[in-house]
């Protein structure tokens, strides 16, 4: 990646938080009402984390994510944003099979409502899944809000890039690996994550 960029991924800010905590790195995508093609596209695979307030719905977490949120009115923003890790995204996977969106239950901060709600919105559509490989910058950056950085959209360029030299990744290469082959996994051979988890 280049010292800096402007790319950016917009997430719910719970989400982003998790990412550079660690605890997961897995998203599910099904794509924003303005979505190019009124679909999910990975448009750049490495990216700045954004996160977003306004659509960020509790009922639809798990129960430690969604102590976290605070829901806010609709079209509200703040007047900055914290912008503190960004990420590569080293897989994208195309699902459609439930068992395999079920399987993955454990690896994300969604509950059960949330993923089944998405598989069943468009479902001629599948689900995205994205692995990220997350960074903290190493020094975070304040930008000030701007009208084109809202919307329900995924991908925006900010107005001014971002240095990600000496970033730091959350995990380390092992552990990023094999959380990684552990998902790769579930998603394959379902079935058997299923077992594991009623054991």
């Amino acid at each position: 990646m280049e010292s800096t960029t402007i790319h950016a991924l917009k997430e719910w800010a719970v989400a982003v938080d998790a990412l550079a905590q660690g605890k997961t790195i897995l998203l599910l995508r099904k794509g924003g009402i303005r979505e190019e093609g009124k679909q999910f596209k990975v448009a750049h695979d490495e990216v700045l984390l954004y996160p977003t307030f306004e659509h960020q719905k509790p009922d639809l977490l798990k129960p430690e994510y969604a102590d976290k949120v605070s829901p806010v009115e609709s079209g509200w923003h703040p007047e900055t944003v914290r912008i503190g890790s960004w990420a590569k995204i080293t897989d994208i996977f195309m699902v459609s099979y439930e068992p395999s969106i079920a399987a993955l239950l454990p690896y994300h901060i969604w509950n059960e409502r949330f993923a089944s709600d998405r598989l069943k919105w468009k479902p001629s559509q599948p689900m995205y899944i994205l692995l990220l490989r997350t960074y903290k910058l190493a020094q975070p950056q304040s930008i000030v809000y701007r009208p084109e950085y809202g919307g329900c959209k995924s991908w925006i360029d900010l107005a001014a890039p971002i240095s990600i030299v000496g970033s730091v990744p959350v995990l380390s290469d092992g552990e990023y690996v094999k959380q990684a082959n552990v998902i790769r996994n579930a998603i394959a051979h379902p079935q058997a994550e299923e077992l594991k988890i009623q054991n």
